[in-house]
């Protein structure tokens, strides 16, 4: 008999059994149609069954909530170390193209010192992009570039109508000129808007200027310094106008136009504009004023130090936050065992990490190590640095801080140079480099060994599977060659790479367990489904069931009530 059988038949008999007996006039009366079943809890006895198959979903709810503070705890951890690795990306120095952007040691800076007295600010300012040549240059700026200027004649207002009637052509020397149609309803102020509305092909650009309340004139100026204004006047208006005499010449010039003089390193250099770009590649110089025969600007084109010190100091920012989180994960509760907040505590994947990050920071370099640039760990390995120290290696030795943090590649051969790199091959390894008769790469081995590059052009791959996969070579020697690599990873680049492997999408170490722990979660949740649905199905048909036992208590009820009307009916007679 079931479980719902057993409770249905227990409940029926007790109903039964309360059915009473009466005595009248000497006679007994059982009292059948007493029967009364209206104390049963009918939907709380369905509730009760139904949630005990219920309560098998519990142990899955527990482990989806498990796992769910666990992915949050490994998300946490994956956070802070992504941006440990873009600190680190700055740091690790870029061998190609794609990650010169964020180069820290590629960014240039130009420091300007004053010979003779001369005031920087006001004289010269200077601009370099990443990746320019470092040097020093003497400066001195003889003449400025001057747009060329010239005005009209002096009218009373600059709104009334002039009654000018004509064509005017405006342009510069050398360029396109343009034609402007004057009308005699034209105040001297919309004459100004027609030929501003074609000074993109005009170069030409025309204002009003208030001389008084009662004095205004037209300025025609070059867009571009350098250049001189070229006109055409068939109607006569420009004479007019004021801005030609009879001759044709400019009535009233008030700026030639000049170009710019200056000197690099006592080379005389001459442009149509104060803002250079093309005297030394990546350096722009901006002109502000002349220097005196005994003046000049000494431009020292050096590394950042600014930006180099606040990506170490970013660094340490962001290796200390995770740090933080780390240590939080190796609490011990005060009864012994895990904090409730250590999720992670004893967790080999993290702690494989820690162990990773920790010796990429004690990584050293010709015996210098984080001590030689002024970082330190204190008592719970949080780092901390001495400005003083970091600012004096900086300014001292720059090389040692990128020695320390980033990529070094060096080759016993000119002909060859890396591109991309790796992570795997050893720090020193020989390329036995062989050409054909043309001079052309035909093949390479590393120590003798075949099948570890391959060669496409004047590049040499790394063959997919070995040590030195992802790494390309540039080869530029036409000779047959053995040449020596040496290379090094630096704090940033060993950290940038153990991230890396730890939470890139595709198989990073967190990445995996993140997902594996969702899949997980996915699959219980189905559980979870299933049991419910069973659970729901199995309280519909308890209702179903129960609402027919009730309806035959109730026909049952209406037959005895029938029954004990009879029985009193003869009683009585």
């Amino acid at each position: 008999m079931s479980s719902v059988t057993s409770a249905t038949a227990s409940s029926t008999a007790s109903t039964t059994a309360s059915s009473t007996s009466t005595s009248s006039s000497g006679s007994t009366s059982t009292n059948y149609a007493s029967t009364d079943t209206s104390s049963i809890d009918w939907d709380g006895l369905v509730e009760e069954l139904y949630q005990a198959k219920l309560a098998k979903a519990d142990t899955y709810e527990t482990k989806i909530t498990n796992n769910e503070t666990k992915i949050a705890a490994y998300q946490g951890a994956a956070s802070l170390l992504s941006t440990l690795q873009d600190t680190a990306s700055a740091l690790r120095v870029a061998t190609d193209s794609s990650g010169g952007s964020d180069d820290v040691f590629n960014e240039r800076t130009a420091y300007l010192t004053s010979v003779g007295n001369v005031d920087t600010d006001s004289t010269l300012s200077v601009s370099a992009e990443a990746g320019a040549e470092t040097g020093s240059y003497s400066i001195t700026v003889k003449q400025l570039a001057m747009a060329h200027k010239v005005a009209s004649s002096s009218y009373a207002s600059s709104s009334s109508d002039l009654s000018l009637s004509g064509s005017i052509k405006l342009g510069v020397e050398g360029g396109t000129a343009v034609t402007i149609d004057v009308t005699e309803d034209m105040s001297l102020s919309e004459i100004a808007t027609a030929i501003n509305k074609q000074n993109a092909t005009s170069g030409i650009k025309a204002t009003v200027l208030k001389v008084s309340d009662s004095s205004y004139e037209l300025i025609l100026t070059t867009s571009e310094t350098g250049q001189t204004i070229s006109v055409g006047d068939p109607d006569g208006v420009l004479q007019s106008l004021g801005v030609i005499d009879e001759e044709g010449a400019f009535a009233d010039e008030l700026q030639a136009a000049q170009n710019a003089i200056f000197t690099v390193d006592g080379v005389t250099i001459t442009r149509s504009t104060n803002d250079i770009s093309d005297v030394i590649d990546g350096v722009t110089f901006y002109l502000y004023s002349t220097t005196t025969d005994n003046q000049s600007i000494t431009v020292e084109i050096g590394q950042n130090l600014s930006d180099i010190k606040s990506a170490v100091v970013a660094f340490v920012d962001a290796y200390n936050a995770y740090r933080e989180w780390a240590i939080s994960q190796q609490q011990v509760a005060t009864g012994g065992g895990a904090s409730a907040d250590s999720v992670l505590f004893g967790d080999a994947s993290i702690r494989s990490i820690n162990q990773q990050v920790a010796s990429a920071l004690n990584f050293s370099l010709d015996e210098a190590s984080i001590s030689a640039i002024g970082l330190s760990f204190d008592e719970n390995n949080y780092l901390e640095y001495d400005e003083d120290t970091l600012d004096d290696i900086l300014l001292e030795d720059p090389e040692r801080v990128q020695q320390l943090f980033g990529y070094t590649f060096e080759s016993s051969s000119s002909d060859v140079g890396v591109l991309y790199r790796g992570t795997s091959a050893p720090s020193t390894f020989q390329l036995d480099i062989t050409v054909d008769e043309s001079g052309a790469l035909s093949s390479v081995t590393v120590n003798g060994e075949s099948g570890l590059f391959t060669v496409s052009g004047s590049r040499i791959k790394g063959v997919a599977g070995t040590a030195y996969e992802g790494y390309t070579l540039v080869f530029t020697g036409s000779t047959s060659q053995t040449v020596t690599i040496n290379q090094a990873s630096g704090i940033a680049e060993q950290i940038y790479n153990l991230v890396d492997s730890s939470i890139n999408s595709d198989d990073g170490t967190l990445t995996t367990i993140v997902t594996n722990l969702t899949e997980k979660n996915d699959d219980y949740q189905d559980q979870i489904d299933t049991i419910t649905s069973r659970a729901e199905t199995y309280r519909d048909n308890l209702t179903t069931r129960y609402a027919r036992l009730q309806a035959s208590i109730s026909t049952a009820q209406s037959t005895l009530a029938y029954l004990q009307a009879l029985l009193d009916a003869k009683s009585s007679s």
